[in-house]
């Protein structure tokens, strides 16, 4: 059964979207940006995705299936984490989408998780999601 909680961040980066996008799906870049996590996927739809590393002293290994891949405009992944406290069930994992949109050489970029379990976890989700989204927007736009 699916939960009814969804969450939503979005940012202007001043960057093409196709420099977005390689940020999104280049493992070093990612590490950059996403609390230092290792990750690892061949980004083709039905394949693992999964995310492994230290976070404040705790190893974890998170892992997901890519759902949908439109180069520049959507990705999407189900997404389970191995510090959530909660079983590995198909239930219990949340799909994440990356919609991109390019105007004057801008993205916006919009990230949304869905089957979020309570209220409180969205809130934490959204905060989350907004710390990614602040820190590739700042890696972005100082590298461009």
């Amino acid at each position: 059964m699916k939960n009814e909680y969804s969450g939503q961040v979005s940012a202007k980066i001043d960057a093409p979207v196709f420099k977005v996008w390689e940020a999104l799906t280049t493992p070093e870049i990612i590490k950059k940006y996403f609390f230092g996590t290792d990750t690892e996927s061949e980004w083709l739809v039905g394949s693992p995705i999964t995310w492994s590393g230290n976070w404040q002293g705790k190893t974890y290994q998170d892992k997901g299936t890519i759902l949908a891949n439109d180069p520049g405009r959507t990705l999407q992944y189900s997404y389970w984490s191995s510090m959530s406290g909660i079983e590995d069930l198909p239930e219990n994992y949340v799909t994440v989408t990356y919609e991109l949109t390019e105007k004057d050489g801008h993205t916006l970029l919009t990230i949304s998780q869905d089957n979020i379990a309570s209220d409180e976890a969205k809130k934490h989700s959204e905060e989350n999601w907004g710390k990614v989204l602040q820190s590739l927007k700042e890696l972005m736009e100082k590298e461009d």
